[in-house]
Order: structure tokens, then sequence, then C-alpha cells
């Protein structure tokens, strides 16, 4: 991401969070506050270092931070993504109007609302707890 693009990340409020070993960044994600959700924004880990539970321990930590339902937007074709989003037991927001929530909660193009996704947190998932 390039340092100009970062700084209206953290400008709008995103505040990262970053997975080192032994003084080597290898994983960021995101957590932002919107309206009475948490939003998990950026997250990447550098591609050598994907399967060994960095981004799973980076996403725990962050859900740990907050006590908002947690939305997770990515793209459709972005199957590992949505896999392992899944595997962090959050949910395919399809149901909760993704397209509602996508416009709600993010600033993005319509092109982007159409080909993205949104993963919600179980516990809103399974009790359809009620989000703007």
């Amino acid at each position: 991401m390039p340092a100009e693009k970062l700084q209206h990340e953290i400008d709008d409020g995103v505040v990262f969070w970053g997975y080192e070993d032994g003084g080597r960044l290898l994983g960021v994600m995101g957590l932002q506050q919107v309206q009475d959700v948490t939003l998990i924004r950026h997250a990447y880990v550098l591609t050598a270092n994907q399967g060994q539970g960095i981004g799973a321990r980076l996403l725990s930590h962050l859900c740990q931070l907050t006590n908002d339902p947690v939305l997770i937007g990515t793209w459709a074709d972005a199957v590992w993504a949505i896999r392992f989003y899944e595997e962090a037991r959050l949910s395919d927001g399809v149901d909760r109007g993704k397209n509602r929530l996508l416009k709600n909660y993010w600033t993005i193009p319509e092109r982007q609302v159409e080909t993205s996704v949104v993963l919600v947190d179980p516990e809103v998932a399974d009790t359809q707890r009620p989000i703007s």
C-alpha cells in the first residue's frame, strides 16, 4: 500500500496492528470503529508466511479489542480470503443484507459493492443482533 493511501486509512480511523518475528514484519491487520460495528481492514500476511497462523492470531487479537459486531469485507473472487475468515468462524453476511452493510459501513464505489462479500462474526449471525 502506498504511503499516501496508508496515511488516508489512518486518518479515517483505521488502527493497524502488526505481527513481527525477529524484528521482521510478517503480517498486518487494521481495526476501524464505524458507527455500531468494528471493521477488520487491510489484512495481509507475507506470502511466504501464510498458513502459519499469523493472520488467525492477528484476527483473534483484534476481535478481542471490541464488544461490537465485527464485519469484514473482501472481494467475492478472493476465495482464499473467504476460506480463511470462514475457518475463523466468520459467516457470509448475505442474509444480513450485504449491499446495505457495504453501503452503510464502507465508502467504496458501486462496482466494488457488486463484487464484494461481507463476513460477520458468529455472535451477530447466530443471534441476528440488529446492526444498521
